[in-house]
């Protein structure tokens, strides 16, 4: 299984990776629209909240929207997704996304973007074994 693997002791809060994922997915620089969200944790410490592929939501979609590609990422299908939010209420790390105006959940697809533009290393695609 493919996943975005994070490092929280490596991040500075730069917030460089929320800006990568919401201009590469939705072609604006908006926190908002961030597959991964950097928070503060303390003095000068951050959590980072992304998607682990745990697969909750793909058992909860009532329209079988979401399903798991051949690299064991969680997709979302928006052509069949009625934006019930099952997934989102389902998501056991609150990491399933939706945003003001937003027609269909999202969620990190672990595309690499935003680990290849990290200055600090704290973010890095890794595969294990399901």
């Amino acid at each position: 299984m493919k996943y975005l693997h994070t490092f929280a002791e490596k991040c500075n809060g730069c917030n460089t990776c929320m800006s990568v994922c919401s201009q590469l997915y939705f072609k604006v620089d908006d926190p908002e629209k961030s597959a991964i969200k950097v928070s503060a944790a303390g003095k000068n410490s951050f959590a980072l909240s992304v998607c682990n592929q745990c697969r909750v939501c793909v058992a909860e979609c009532p329209t079988a929207a979401i399903t798991v590609n051949k690299l064991g990422v969680v997709m979302i299908n928006k052509t069949l997704c009625i934006n019930c939010l099952a997934c989102v209420a389902a998501c056991p790390t609150d990491v399933m996304m939706t945003y003001r105006g937003g027609l269909v959940p999202f969620k990190c697809i672990a595309c690499d973007a935003c680990a290849k533009q990290c200055p600090t290393g704290a973010l890095k695609i890794e595969v294990k074994e399901d």
